[in-house]
């Protein structure tokens, strides 16, 4: 079994309140993003790539062995242990009694870390995904269903319940709480910059003042996106920004180049931008390949 793990964007992103046990409460919408266009030889696509295979028959398992999985592509600096679809992996087996010594499991990494783009939530929530059409085809009569692979996500991670849904959804909470909105960008063209600055999570919530929203983003689908300049904000910016203006700078030179709305995603860095016109889409790649402070940019038909 293959899939192609996709990323997504925040459209808005509202800082309302901070909780008492520390977190805050926000309001943004998730937009799926990215797909495999490529081919095994030119895997340039805007996705990652994971793969789960039965073991041989005669397998053998030894004393002290730990489930399989292979890690290929972009570098991921952390022990496999850590990595979030090693422990997905196990909290599949914990909750299902699922075998992991009878798979294989490969993760081909090609989206960026520390882009606030999803990507390590997604590789997550897509192997729960995977596993349980593994474990519904073993056990017909009892097949996972999405209300608990959406539970065991928000064990992984505040993102992860977003990627078993993988439908455009106005979240709130802190990101776990969705429903569904009627949004389509399809034929917009989406140009992702991300630069080679890590913004933690300490730098991106500091600064930030809580403050009740000036628009309910559950509207979004019924704005124009000509407007959204003017009403949807990433709060993190203001935060973000004075710290790394790098990144401000990314978002004005997008707009710049003609995009109709630019952001940052989620905790940054990455930056995107929304254009209908193909020629100024692709003249992102034009302005940032080659930078070298630059560490991807990336252009997607939606």
């Amino acid at each position: 079994m293959i899939s192609f793990v996709n990323a997504k964007i925040n459209l808005g992103l509202q800082i309302v309140r901070k909780r008492e046990d520390g977190y805050h409460d926000l309001q943004t919408v998730f937009y799926p993003v990215g797909k495999y266009a490529g081919t095994a030889e030119n895997p340039e696509s805007f996705c990652d790539i994971l793969e789960i295979w039965p073991k041989d028959e005669h397998y053998n398992r030894s004393e002290g062995e730990k489930p399989s999985l292979f890690l290929t592509g972009r570098k991921v600096d952390c022990p496999v242990e850590k990595n979030l679809v090693y422990k997905a992996m196990r909290l599949f087996e914990e909750e299902t009694g699922f075998d992991l010594f009878s798979i294989n499991v490969m993760l081909e990494k090609h989206l960026p870390d520390g882009a606030g783009m999803g990507g390590g939530s997604a590789d997550a929530s897509f192997t729960l995904r995977l596993l349980a059409d593994c474990y519904n085809l073993q056990n017909p009569g009892a097949c996972i269903e999405e209300k608990r692979l959406y539970e065991m996500a928000l064990r992984l991670g505040a993102d992860c319940p977003f990627f078993i849904l993988n439908r455009p959804a106005y979240a709130e909470g802190v990101g776990e709480k969705l429903e569904e909105i009627p949004l389509d960008l399809t034929g917009c063209w989406l140009a992702v910059v991300k630069p080679n600055i890590y913004v933690s999570t300490k730098d991106a919530f500091s600064g930030v003042i809580p403050k009740a929203s000036d628009f309910d983003l559950r509207d979004i689908s019924s704005l124009p996106i000509t407007e959204w300049r003017n009403v949807i904000k990433n709060d993190f910016e203001d935060s973000i920004f004075p710290k790394f203006p790098a990144i401000g700078e990314i978002k004005e030179k997008l707009y710049s180049l003609g995009a109709i709305y630019a952001s940052m995603s989620g905790s940054g860095s990455s930056v995107y931008a929304i254009f209908s016109n193909p020629a100024d889409a692709r003249g992102v790649l034009d302005e940032f390949k080659g930078d070298a402070t630059i560490e991807g940019c990336y252009l997607l038909k939606m």
